[in-house]
């Protein structure tokens, strides 16, 4: 489905939850770690610099943008929107909202700026992002026809960085190997982040100019993304043979990504995901790395953004439903091998879950010489 359909598909339905809402114009702000809720019902992927849309509930569509280029960018890539320049972003989005009677809404609205919810403000926004977190956690077939390519290309992106991994190589060379594969198929997003080492390896992290070597263990998360909708596989290689120990530590994850991928069903909250992950590591002695002091999530929703609701944690009752899109992790550190990750995206279907990753779950190896 062209990027265009998905668009008017995706504001329909904001329109339709509006009405339901007696909403008659939604604040959409994004900025370029988190555009999901302005793409939403913009389409608008921000590159730089703050953006909010203005979006009726009949239809009408206005992009503010405080960055000249990314102005100039959406007027050639969303042309039926009217695209606005301001540096003064939010006191330009204010005068349009000034003097009206209608009811007004933003989202996510503890990110909009303070001066636009202000309470000397003469309008005033309601929260609307639970109203929109429903539209994105919960995908139409052609949101969830994106992420499967988007999954497809991460087991291809996955076998390229296998191929990429050699001992000398620096973690910025195989990224960049895996950026120029992703961008030659016409995928021109990708969050990624490597680790390599040993034990002394706590995390991942953007790439950096240490050299592979033989033994290490190297990491990564991979998530492309197809008309703006991520998908993300998680592995870990050995560069050589993998020891005893770390093939050991290696188990309790393949154990703990099944245990977790099997309580994905409908009605289960994220909660139960997390738990069943968990469990795994319990059951071995190791439940003290489930804690935030190793490791953040279990896992999380993804989509318009790479890391979005819901976040995959014992204490996150959002419950399950189909046509949820998530990536089951649980990496965290092990303390006989070091910092590992394994994990596949997942579709939520009224069966359970159906995996969109077909990279197997071993702990590759690759050649040390």
């Amino acid at each position: 489905m062209p990027d265009q359909q998905l668009a008017a598909e995706r504001r329909q339905r904001l329109a339709a939850a509006m009405g339901e809402a007696g909403i008659e114009r939604v604040v959409l702000y994004g900025n370029a770690w988190q555009g999901d809720y302005l793409r939403y019902g913009s389409d608008f992927g921000i590159l730089e610099g703050h953006g909010i849309a203005l979006i009726g509930r009949d239809g009408s569509a206005a992009l503010y943008l405080d960055s000249a280029s990314e102005a100039e960018r959406a007027e050639l890539e969303v042309p039926e929107l009217a695209v606005h320049f301001a540096a003064d972003l939010f006191r330009a989005v204010g005068a349009r909202l000034e003097g009206g009677n209608e009811r007004l809404a933003a989202a996510p609205r503890r990110f909009v700026p303070r001066w636009l919810v202000d309470p000397a403000r003469r309008f005033k926004l309601a929260d609307a992002t639970a109203l929109v977190d429903k539209l994105l956690m919960h995908k139409a077939a052609g949101e969830i026809a994106a992420v499967r390519r988007a999954a497809e290309i991460a087991d291809a992106a996955y076998v390229e960085f296998r191929n990429a991994v050699r001992p000398g190589r620096r973690q910025y060379e195989i990224v960049a190997d895996i950026e120029a594969h992703l961008r030659a198929r016409g995928c021109p997003d990708n969050f990624m982040i490597i680790g390599s080492g040993g034990k002394d390896v706590l995390g991942m992290t953007p790439p950096s100019e240490r050299r592979i070597a033989a033994g290490d263990l190297v990491t990564t998360e991979l998530t492309p993304a197809v008309d703006g909708y991520f998908a993300q596989i998680c592995r870990t290689l050995v560069v050589g043979q993998a020891s005893a120990a770390q093939q050991r530590a290696f188990a309790v994850f393949v154990e703990a990504l099944q245990a977790g991928i099997a309580a994905v069903r409908p009605g289960a909250r994220a909660a139960d995901v997390a738990k069943a992950e968990n469990d795994v590591f319990r059951k071995y002695g190791l439940g003290e790395y489930t804690t935030n002091k190793w490791t953040r999530v279990r896992g999380h929703g993804m989509g318009l953004f790479a890391d979005s609701k819901p976040h995959i944690l014992e204490d996150v009752e959002t419950v399950l439903a189909p046509g949820m899109t998530l990536i089951v992790h649980p990496n965290t550190y092990h303390p006989d091998a070091g910092y590992i990750v394994l994990g596949d995206a997942v579709l939520v279907t009224d069966r359970g879950a159906e995996v969109l990753c077909r990279t197997p779950r071993q702990l590759f190896e690759v050649t040390a010489s």
